[in-house]
């Protein structure tokens, strides 16, 4: 198996993995130094994740249209010009807009890159090729909260998204170099009409949920963003069962391992999604502990998740998906549910021990 080919595309998971672990962890003193409360400067996480949602669907045509390795170069660059312009941020707004840039490279980056893995990678070397792919991802979020709590406490929260400049110049030439050719094959004509409703499906609905309570915006414009989304998605429901080439495919779903791991995925990200964000505001906003004391705490969740890449494959084969997944969503809901147990007198130690075996 070729190596350095997972390990190049891993600077795609590092990156995205670093920088939204070391946000949440700076996320107070960003929110101080804008002159807005923590909760607004979520405004900063949502215009991401809406990024991601928007241009998520394009990948796999962009990856077709212009050749995987060509889309994802193009990526990284976007991404890293986005974090130039979070650390050039003087207001909420401009900061919210380069969360949107980074979010549109980040939405080519990571799927594209997996793309590439899975085009030059044999059936049989998969779950290999794919641990290496992640273990130096992982770095990320094990760097990310003391890395980016030591930088804001000692020095200013700028330069946490300049981490990305060399990482992405060493990225962009090395995938250059290494990774193969994949031709791009001439894909069907683009489902523009499913890419706008999708887009104001997957957005508006991210965007409406949360913002609905936010004390910036009136709770009306949440409500009608919700409920646009709900619509657009009824709408590229009836669009894509009559579509030849719809932009995403929703005969996928008559897979059962497909529907099983796409529903009971997304409802345990949507549990596990929110510590990292809520879990240093808890920290430092109810704890009153420094950015850096707060890293120290929750990167211990890294170190249990890159430990479980060790044994993957080992547990897998010996317990099988289905019990190997039962098993971990029953641990990582009563993990994820211990947290709200924690108090300022709580030791750190103990804190640091749930998180790392719920990671």
């Amino acid at each position: 198996m070729n190596r350095i080919v997972p390990l190049i595309l891993a600077v795609a998971l590092f990156m995205e993995q670093m920088d939204s672990t070391v946000i949440s962890t700076s996320l107070p003193a960003i929110a101080a130094d804008l002159g807005v409360g923590p909760i607004t400067l979520k405004l900063a996480l949502t215009a991401y994740m809406v990024s991601l949602a928007t241009f998520i669907p394009l990948s796999g045509w962009m990856a077709d249209r212009f050749g995987a390795k060509r889309v994802f170069r193009l990526a990284i660059l976007v991404f890293v010009a986005g974090s130039i312009f979070c650390a050039m941020s003087g207001s909420l707004l401009s900061f919210v807009v380069a969360r949107f840039l980074q979010g549109m490279g980040g939405a080519m980056m990571t799927p594209v890159a997996r793309l590439v893995l899975v085009r030059s990678t044999s059936r049989s070397e998969l779950v290999s090729a794919m641990a290496l792919l992640t273990i130096p991802a992982l770095v990320g979020p094990l760097a990310g909260p003391p890395l980016g709590g030591f930088i804001t406490t000692y020095f200013t929260w700028h330069w946490i998204f300049l981490i990305n400049l060399p990482v992405g110049i060493v990225g962009y030439v090395l995938s250059g170099i290494y990774l193969p050719e994949i031709e791009a094959t001439p894909p069907p004509s683009l489902d523009w009409i499913g890419f706008l409703l999708s887009a104001v499906a997957a957005s508006g609905t991210i965007f409406g949920l949360s913002v609905v309570s936010l004390p910036a915006l009136p709770p009306a414009i949440g409500i009608a963003a919700t409920i646009a989304g709900i619509v657009c998605g009824v709408l590229y429901v009836r669009h894509a069962r009559h579509h030849p080439a719809p932009l995403l495919d929703l005969r996928l779903f008559r897979d059962s391992a497909f529907r099983a791991a796409a529903i009971g995925g997304t409802l345990f990200r949507i549990s596990v999604g929110a510590v990292p964000f809520l879990m240093p505001l808890m920290l430092q906003v109810g704890f009153g502990l420094t950015p850096f004391e707060s890293g120290l705490v929750t990167f211990t969740g890294a170190i249990g998740a890159i430990t479980t890449k060790f044994m993957a494959k080992r547990v897998l084969t010996y317990a099988g998906f289905r019990t190997t997944l039962i098993v971990a969503s029953i641990c990582g809901a009563a993990l994820t549910f211990a947290n709200g147990l924690f108090t300022p007198a709580t030791p750190f130690w103990f804190m640091a021990g749930v998180l790392l075996v719920a990671g």
